[in-house]
């Protein structure tokens, strides 16, 4: 630790895995550091349902799946001595519909396949070293999936495998660019390796970080305003009625772009990182957790977790490691399925939901209970993650996350490798915490 550290003040903003890694990082560092977050509950996307289940039996309604190279954030769960479970060891199936009849599909022969189609664009992606600046980023960025789908003479199967990406990416193939498949594919399919959640809950490790800052965190503090200067930050606060100035050396805003953009930043940011932040969308996303008495959805040498082209979306086994006779089944319906899925079991409750899962083998009546959370419709961040779309320019990705002055970014939008996942939160609070040390050293 030194000097200069211990001198040095910081306030970051947002209180999910991005912003609680910063702070308790920058703290164990010597650094002053405060937490704000509008919520009343620390986690961001980490929300761990626990009410309203059977036999205490909980499951995750928002982020939810570690990979084994998730390796930033596996080190920090170790840190903390918890503990991580393995889930779905089969993968994922796609299970596709087609003339009112669901065929049951291997997840890697299909991912294998579609690589195959998208050889040629992999290959020129990779010559590129996958930079998202350059020619064969801009050529891909600027078309969605469903214009090179119409270019194609897919497979019937392939294209509805393309429409069941939504549960995976968010966005359905108009609201997806190219460039996004390409990427994903060039990287390997999701789920390749070992899938896990945390023991007792994800929830567990935004609380056990945040029990690490103590009163430095201040839970229902919206951020309404930041103003730079060379010298340090200040951020205009409200907190119930009342409205206050903060003012630190560094800033780090570690929140959705979704909420950047609402903030009334002086002086301005770059012209380049405010049309990326004002740009980027955030997928829209609804998550069901049905309780059964049973889990009838297994079966021996099947997996657990399916992708679909099905109003409801992707679903999974979502307490597989849990204890009892009860199960729950969590549906993610991402792009266009989240309203659909919300239309419909508002119109016929959990039974609705329960018709479209007959393939799986679903008992006909309701589940025992239902929880459904719709993330567009959380003020905080209006969507699940971030989806880059065809009207986001690829050269604008590296400003994302590009300090400017005293104020930094963090949060999963700005990671280049592990975007959407809890590890790129994670990772980016590091990021973004070494960042703020090497700025210190350097001046």
């Amino acid at each position: 630790m030194t000097r200069s550290l211990r001198d040095k003040s910081v306030i970051v903003v947002g209180a999910g895995l991005a912003g609680l890694t910063a702070a308790v990082e920058l703290q164990k560092q010597g650094m002053a550091v405060t937490l704000l977050e509008g919520q009343e509950r620390v986690g961001g996307r980490v929300l761990t349902i626990r009410d309203g289940f059977v036999d205490g039996q909980y499951a995750e309604a928002g982020a939810e799946f570690i990979d084994e190279d998730h390796e930033e954030i596996c080190r920090l769960i170790r840190s903390l001595r918890l503990r991580l479970t393995p889930v779905l060891r089969e993968g994922f199936g796609f299970a596709l519909s087609s003339g009112g009849r669901v065929r049951r599909l291997s997840g890697d022969g299909m991912w294998k396949r579609l690589a195959e189609q998208l050889a040629p664009m992999i290959r020129a992606y990779r010559l590129s070293e996958q930079r998202w600046d350059g020619r064969v980023a801009a050529e891909l960025g600027a078309r969605s999936v469903a214009e090179w789908m119409k270019s194609r003479r897919l497979s019937k199967e392939l294209r509805e495998m393309l429409v069941g990406l939504r549960g995976f990416f968010l966005a359905d193939p108009a609201d997806l660019s190219l460039l996004s498949l390409v990427d994903q594919v060039a990287s390997g399919s999701p789920g390749k390796g070992g899938m896990y959640r945390i023991a007792g809950g994800n929830d567990r490790l935004p609380e056990g970080l945040a029990a690490m800052l103590s009163d430095r965190l201040l839970l229902r503090h919206e951020v309404l305003a930041i103003s730079r200067s060379k010298q340090s930050v200040r951020v205009r606060v409200r907190a119930g009625s009342q409205e206050s100035w903060l003012r630190a050396d560094y800033v780090i805003l570690a929140i959705p772009a979704t909420k950047i953009r609402t903030l009334d930043i002086t002086p301005a940011l770059p012209p380049e990182q405010a049309a990326a932040f004002s740009t980027l969308r955030y997928g829209p996303v609804t998550k069901v957790l049905l309780q059964f008495d049973r889990r009838f959805w297994k079966r021996r040498n099947q997996p657990l977790a399916y992708g679909t082209n099905l109003p409801i979306g992707a679903l999974w086994d979502a307490n597989e490691q849990q204890k009892g006779r009860q199960g729950i089944l969590c549906l993610m319906a991402g792009g266009q399925a989240s309203r659909a899925t919300r239309t419909l079991a508002s119109r016929t409750g959990s039974a609705g939901l329960v018709q479209t899962l007959r393939w799986l083998g679903a008992p006909g009546k309701q589940a025992v209970a239902m929880r459904m959370v719709t993330w567009e419709r959380n003020q905080w961040i209006r969507g699940g993650y971030a989806v880059f779309g065809p009207g986001f320019d690829p050269k604008l990705r590296s400003w994302l996350a590009r300090p400017c002055g005293r104020l930094f970014f963090a949060g999963e939008h700005t990671s280049l490798r592990w975007q959407g996942y809890m590890n790129g939160a994670v990772e980016s609070g590091f990021r973004a915490a070494a960042e703020i040390q090497a700025d210190i050293r350097f001046r």
